[in-house]
């Protein structure tokens, strides 16, 4: 079983809330050198976190805030922005501050550094894992894959159907899967996330010729408009003026040709409404894919990877 998980993961487990009631609790926590995880209140002028721990205050010294802030390769935004967040953490020992309350000393690095020795240097390509949205850019979205050591899946690994901007499906703080695509040099894990969102024959599977569905305009072209039906699967409709990718459509299925991978539609109506990305819908749920094939076995165009 996996320990290490994205932050915000154990905050409300009943494990990690009753080992926060009491100091005899934090007391058994540190003796059995438990991974915790707290809010962060407070970054100081020193760059220290405080923690609210309930029965008395963390602290989390800046050094001992994240990877690589001790050797400078990792910034000390990576500690401040953790504020108003949920810290995984291992307690360390307990003082005495000046005013006479006790708190307890704090521990991030020592964490991440666990959780890349024994969870992230053993992942292998293919190993499907559960990843923290962190924060989306124009390029991808950043993830936690575990105790808050991050992660980028890129924009066009995210699904089949192009998105303008990872936003379109993801929100921040949304726990999704993904796949590790690879592993770098220095450790660094890349990720991909469309394999798990079905192959082009189950996606079309969801739909029948003859029914007028919902979709999104995902690109305008000269020769038609893209119609999304599900994240990895659009179809094609004829081009219509006033049409702009973004809008909500209504589109009647004319066809599905399983040898082309094409689904022809005609577009109905579009309209602007804002949309809030739902939690992604996986036909995939195991854990390691060795390969996946997107086109059907009659297709004339074959699209497979190979993890």
């Amino acid at each position: 079983m996996n320990i290490y998980k994205p932050e915000g993961w154990l905050i409300d487990t009943q494990e990690n809330q009753k080992a926060l009631k009491t100091l005899a609790s934090l007391q058994q926590a540190y003796r059995e050198r438990r991974i915790l995880e707290a809010r962060a209140i407070i970054c100081d002028s020193k760059h220290d976190l405080h923690v609210d721990l309930g029965c008395m205050t963390g602290v989390i010294p800046r050094e001992e805030g994240a990877l690589g802030i001790a050797d400078g390769t990792v910034r000390d935004i990576a500690v401040i922005s953790r504020v108003n967040k949920a810290v995984c953490f291992y307690i360390e020992g307990f003082g005495t501050a000046e005013n006479g309350r006790g708190y307890a000393i704090l521990s991030r690095r020592a964490v991440q550094e666990d959780c890349r020795r024994e969870y992230i240097a053993k992942l292998t390509p293919g190993d499907v894992i559960d990843c923290r949205v962190t924060h989306l850019e124009p390029f991808g979205a950043f993830a936690d894959i575990g105790c808050g050591i991050p992660s980028l899946l890129p924009i066009d690994m995210i699904s089949v159907s192009r998105i303008t901007h990872p936003d379109d499906r993801f929100t921040v703080g949304m726990n999704i899967k993904c796949i590790v695509k690879g592993i770098e040099e220095d450790g660094k894990v890349s990720l991909t996330h469309k394999e798990l969102l079905g192959t082009w024959k189950q996606n079309a599977a969801l739909f029948k010729a003859g029914e007028t569905v919902a979709g999104v305009v995902r690109s305008v072209e000269s020769y038609g408009i893209f119609v999304e039906l599900t994240p990895n699967l659009a179809g094609l409709a004829e081009s219509h003026p006033g049409v702009y990718v973004g809008q909500q459509a209504c589109v009647y299925v004319k066809s599905i040709l399983e040898d082309k991978m094409k689904v022809k539609l005609v577009l109905i109506d579009t309209f602007d409404e804002a949309h809030t990305p739902e939690l992604p819908k996986y036909f995939f749920t195991g854990v390691h894919m060795d390969s996946f094939k997107y086109s059907p076995e009659e297709a004339e165009k074959q699209v497979e990877i190979f993890f």
